[in-house]
């Protein structure tokens, strides 16, 4: 897949995921819209500003049972230092793990049994906190608390009986910390969105047509937001996917971070390719025999490279604390570039994994090494050292710090080991732009849960569910239908202000200006204007709720024209101070009616040929030198009604001499 990848599935993709035997969950992470966070009275402020900074090294701890998960251990290999950086507007000493959690925040509770009862699901009369480590820096204390709410359940797709989604299981849990950069073996974090109250939403494995996929997560998006009690725009709603196929061995890989609808199909289809791309490549693993063994297959060549002019090795070389090794694979000449399907690789599975720990320094024997710096020189004396068949074997060279190169080949060689083994590795992976994945971790098991000891068990009584069966709000297609009859407008814009993270804003507008203001530009400013420039580059969220509220309000007090708003939200999109763009525009609005007879009637005048040749049909050409102009200062319609008339009257002179000749 290349730069088109986004583009719809062909024909020859959907008959492949038939092949394989695809199965799809969904797990949805929801912010939920309370005015403070899960254990403090903090409210969820995104912020740049931060006053407080702090640094942890954290370590995994092990589960009630005394094990420790694989992905746990894995991510401790990395040995990360996190710098926190906190705002105290959005963070206290709960955030810091400097305090115990306060009780729980009950709109929470509440907003997520109002979920679990829309989709029909069993709730259970006791809640347990349970902890789930996470090592990556993104809790500051080392595990992240969650919550089994309710199991079981379901909803259908489009009123269509026949797709029928199961659900698995509903949490509400505590939003991790919001990832600020990564620079060597350190990252940073901060910590505004750390403790948001969050509801999971896992679905039961499913099998259907690959174009349907995108249509079950925007459907069970929508029942989240038929409750108004979700919050909107980036980073509130996240899906992770989990792809299997029928021969994969009950392997699930789990992706992460699919932020558009438009990606899941494609993670999906290209999952199906890797996993069975994998079990092709173990396959012919196991016909070429190979096996590892250590003494004679890792080769320390620092020194014999130490003449090598790749940029990468001298870069390591010449560093003390790094080391150059080769790794020999017998029999597997071929294998690294063995691809059963387009960017479906051995040679970029290990490549995944070397980046993991912060390494890029991996050639092998498959690629055109030349490029990279290393000659046929070099390879000679690695050949001979190492014993290589240049037909029969394949090589790795690795550069990297002496304190990971050992956990590095061992990780290669076991992963190798692996897929000859079992097929397919099960990990958890991170959704690309292209739609393709990458390595992430390992999957995580049971092994990184145990109980939340500072938390107290939640009753839930049937009293409360009662009462919660009676706020249950209107389904999506009872609250499109009230916008479409309220605000007039078709059901195509319903559907898009309603889906968008702009509802509220949309409302509060309408409401405010009922006169003046139509609700079909407002929500098509709000849904076509935005993503349009969105689409250009620009950052939308720059613009603030409240900015749009301003700058509508100037637009009912007629400080401002229509076309005035696109200018100031493309401005303050691309990096402006909003105060200073609006005061710029509102004093440029300003212009006399003399001033705009005399802008039109020079346009005229200067085309007099246009006018004289077209008539009537030079308003559009003329209109569009005109906008150009007074764009931002006249309203369009004004300045086409004045055109229209002295465009009328040039007409009328032009008629009228002629008729005197």
């Amino acid at each position: 897949m290349h730069q088109n990848s986004l583009q719809e599935i062909t024909i020859m993709d959907k008959l492949l995921i038939q092949k394989t035997g695809v199965k799809v969950g969904l797990e949805i992470h929801q912010q939920l819209a309370t005015n403070k966070k899960l254990f403090c009275d903090c409210k969820p402020i995104e912020t740049e500003q931060y006053e407080i900074k702090f640094q942890r090294k954290l370590r995994g701890a092990k589960s009630e049972l005394g094990e420790s998960d694989s992905a746990v251990l894995f991510e401790n290999i990395k040995s990360k230092t996190i710098i926190y950086y906190a705002n105290s507007q959005s963070s206290c000493l709960v955030e810091q793990d400097e305090e115990p959690p306060h009780p729980i925040n009950d709109d929470a509770k509440q907003i997520t049994l109002m979920i679990a009862t829309m989709l029909k699901s069993n709730i259970f009369s006791e809640i347990y906190p349970m902890r789930k480590t996470v090592v990556d820096g993104s809790n500051t204390t080392g595990f992240q608390r969650t919550m089994l709410v309710a199991h079981g359940g379901w909803y259908t797709v489009d009123h269509d009986d026949d797709v029928k989604i199961k659900i698995q299981s509903i949490c509400l849990e505590e939003d991790a910390a919001k990832i600020l950069g990564e620079d060597g073996n350190t990252k940073k974090y901060g910590l505004e969105r750390l403790g948001v109250p969050l509801v999971e939403i896992a679905t039961e494995p499913f099998d259907v047509k690959p174009q349907q996929i995108k249509n079950i997560a925007l459907g069970l998006g929508r029942i989240l937001r038929s409750t108004k009690k979700v919050q909107r725009g980036l980073g509130s709603i996240r899906q992770d996917v989990n792809v299997s196929i029928k021969d994969g061995g009950g392997v699930v890989i789990e992706v992460k971070g699919v932020q558009h609808l438009d990606q899941i199909e494609k993670v999906v289809e290209y999952e199906a390719k890797r996993q069975d791309g994998l079990l092709q490549i173990s396959k012919e693993i196991q016909q070429r025999g190979w096996d590892h063994k250590k003494d004679r297959d890792i080769h320390d060549i620092t020194s014999i490279f130490a003449q090598c002019r790749s940029k990468i090795i001298q870069e390591a070389i010449s560093n003390k604390k790094h080391a150059v090794f080769a790794i020999l694979f017998k029999n597997m000449a071929g294998m690294f570039k063995y691809s059963p399907y387009d960017e479906v690789r051995l040679g970029r599975d290990i490549a995944e994994l070397v980046r993991f720990f912060g390494i890029g320094g991996v050639f092998h024997s498959d690629e055109h090494l030349s490029k990279y710096g290393i000659q046929d020189i070099d390879i000679k004396k690695l050949n001979k050292i190492m014993d290589i068949n240049t037909k029969n074997d394949a090589f790795l060279i690795l550069a990297a710090p002496t304190q990971k190169i050992d956990i590095v080949i061992k990780q290669i060689i076991s992963r190798i080991n692996y897929i000859k083994n079992n097929g397919i590795p099960v990990d958890t992976r991170l959704a690309t732009q292209s739609g393709q994945t990458k390595f992430l971790r390992p999957r995580p098991g049971a092994a990184r849960m145990y109980p939340e000891t500072d938390v107290p068990p939640l009753i839930i009584t049937q009293k409360e569910l009662d009462d919660i069966q009676k706020k249950i709000p209107k389904s999506w297609n009872e609250s499109i239908l009230e916008l479409e009859q309220k605000y007039k407008i078709n059901l195509q814009l319903a559907e898009q202000i309603f889906d968008s993270e702009y509802i509220d804003t949309f409302e509060y507008i309408c409401q405010k200006n009922t006169q003046k203001i139509s609700p079909n530009y407002v929500a098509s400013t709000l849904c076509s204007t935005l993503t349009n420039l969105e689409r250009k580059g620009l950052k939308k969220q720059l613009l603030t709720n409240q900015i749009i509220i301003d700058v509508f309000t100037l637009l009912e007090k007629q400080e401002i024209s229509k076309e005035s708003i696109e200018i100031i939200f493309e401005k303050i999109m691309s990096g402006k101070k909003p105060d200073e763009v609006i005061k710029s525009i509102v004093s440029s609005s300003s212009i006399s009616n003399r001033d705009l007879d005399l802008t039109l009637e020079k346009i005229i005048n200067d085309n007099k040929s246009l006018v004289q040749n077209q008539k009537e049909r030079a308003v559009g050409p003329l209109m569009g030198i005109a906008m150009k102009t007074l764009r931002g200062k006249v309203s369009g319609q004004e300045i086409n009604k004045r055109l229209q008339e002295k465009i009328q009257k040039q007409i009328d002179g032009i008629n009228k001499n002629e008729e005197k000749r």
